[in-house]
């Protein structure tokens, strides 16, 4: 019988960590406070995860492939790309304005080059679902290129700081600036700009963070050894 890539300790440590990284803070949390919570010895936990950049990785591929789900489930199961898309971003951006905890794992993942080629790799794979109707000429090079510079967008949004303009504004900017570089008509882009702008994106950052800690806490051994494998797969 094949080794399981996935076992209890491991499931556990993923439990745990994703709980305190989100109510305690990712850059505060040590690989210490994670292991004194299980009741596990350090040299436990970094063999499954050597660094705790490691164990960040694993847990924003899980939350790309929550939150985009979760995203097209609120845009009317996800009838318009785009337009989760664009409430993805909105969402993101407000939970970093509101939530201290929230703003500190997507920064931290922002900065982290395991993770942010974690970020890139999954907005890439859906960019042609999302934008394809407009780059039905683009090779994957294209995309890749645009992808680069998107994320440095994104980040950008979510990094605001006491000179950066009201969220609204710089929601509309980013969101247009992406837009363009997929060539989305201005009409098109302003359209869904407006309507993220009705919903209340606040509240869906909040809801977000608190079910993906849910989720977090109730995955199963097999569910994260499908995930594990996937990235595995992925990262050849």
């Amino acid at each position: 019988m094949a080794k399981r890539l996935i076992n209890a300790t491991r499931c556990e440590i993923i439990k745990t960590a994703t709980k305190m990284f989100l109510t305690e803070g990712y850059s505060k949390t040590t690989a210490k406070m994670i292991c004194d919570k299980i009741g596990i010895s350090t040299g436990n936990l970094t063999f499954y995860f050597p660094t705790k950049e490691h164990l960040l990785s694993l847990l924003i591929t899980i939350m790309c492939d929550f939150q985009w789900k979760k995203m097209k489930q609120l845009t009317d199961e996800g009838a318009s790309a785009k337009l989760a898309f664009c409430l993805e971003i909105a969402a993101m951006a407000a939970s970093c304005e509101d939530d201290p905890m929230a703003r500190d794992l997507y920064i931290s993942a922002y900065t982290h080059p395991m993770t942010l080629d974690i970020i890139r790799k999954s907005d890439r794979a859906r960019a042609p679902e999302v934008f394809g109707d407009y780059c039905a000429d683009w090779r994957d090079v294209y995309y890749d290129e645009a992808e680069t510079i998107v994320s440095g967008i994104e980040f950008a949004t979510l990094m605001n700081t006491e000179a950066s303009p009201a969220l609204d504004v710089r929601l509309a900017g980013a969101i247009g600036s992406i837009m363009m570089i997929y060539r989305v008509p201005e009409n098109v882009w302003r359209e869904k700009v407006n309507k993220v702008m009705a919903m209340d994106y606040r509240r869906i950052g909040r809801d977000i963070i608190t079910e993906f800690i849910e989720y977090a806490g109730s995955i199963s051994e097999l569910e994260l050894e499908h995930i594990f494998k996937t990235r595995i797969k992925h990262e050849k």
